[in-house]
């Protein structure tokens, strides 16, 4: 399976805080069955530059990896970008993707998206060079008018759930509406820390399989490990 947003590089942001809390974050979702592991630390644009960004982010990155406890996981570089006004038009949004994709996993704002808000989201879909996933859309939905999670995938955006959406009581049944209908593409962690907010893959693969059965699952996860070869 394939975590497609997690916070575990160490000290770069407001996930994991040290080499030792990202090791254990590592042994948690290897346990849980995730066989690759996307790094997708916060890019704020009014915070630093991408170059700072990227130079920060492969020194967490290479201090992670050379770690004697390091357990060999297959991690992607990555970021989870803040939409800002004009992101569109930066040149540098490409160095941001999912290592070895077109793949760029942006966070929305949490108010109601405006027609340049969307229109900036299919500028940079229509690029040739970029598609955009969408992070945790769960969290967008209360602010959007109905219809806005196939509005996006018609026009195609990829749409990226947390495992939480569909491990909370109160949200699974929205959660599997959407994964039923085909409109989740990928399921993310968002794991910051071991204690607070952990990885729920294994909770996510529960529900599932329960709810909708094993074929089901094992089809999905196939289809969503696919995308890191789909969109290169």
């Amino acid at each position: 399976m394939t975590d497609y947003h997690s916070h575990i590089l160490p000290g770069i942001d407001d996930g994991s805080k040290n080499l030792d809390e990202s090791i254990k974050l590592l042994e948690m979702l290897k346990a849980q069955r995730a066989a690759v592991s996307v790094a997708t630390p916060h890019f704020y644009a009014d915070r630093s530059t991408p170059e700072e960004f990227l130079e920060r982010r492969n020194r967490a990155y290479e201090s992670l990896v050379a770690h004697p406890a390091f357990p060999g996981t297959d991690i992607r570089l990555g970021a989870e970008v803040r939409y800002f006004s004009g992101i569109s038009r930066m040149r540098e949004l490409r160095d941001l993707r999912i290592e070895g994709t077109k793949i760029l996993l942006i966070e929305m704002p949490f108010t109601k998206w405006s027609e340049y808000t969307l229109r900036e989201l299919y500028e940079i879909g229509g690029s040739g060079y970029m598609v955009p996933m969408m992070a945790h859309i769960e969290r967008y939905l209360e602010f959007q008018s109905k219809g806005i999670v196939e509005e996006l995938a018609s026009n195609g955006m990829l749409i990226q759930c947390n495992a939480s959406f569909f491990a909370n009581k109160s949200t699974s049944r929205k959660a599997l509406k959407l994964l039923k209908r085909g409109l989740v593409h990928a399921v993310g962690t968002d794991c910051h820390s071991t204690d607070a907010r952990p990885p729920r893959l294994d909770e996510f693969e529960k529900v599932v399989t329960n709810k909708l059965g094993d074929r089901f699952f094992e089809r999905f996860e196939e289809e969503s490990d696919s995308l890191l070869e789909e969109f290169v």
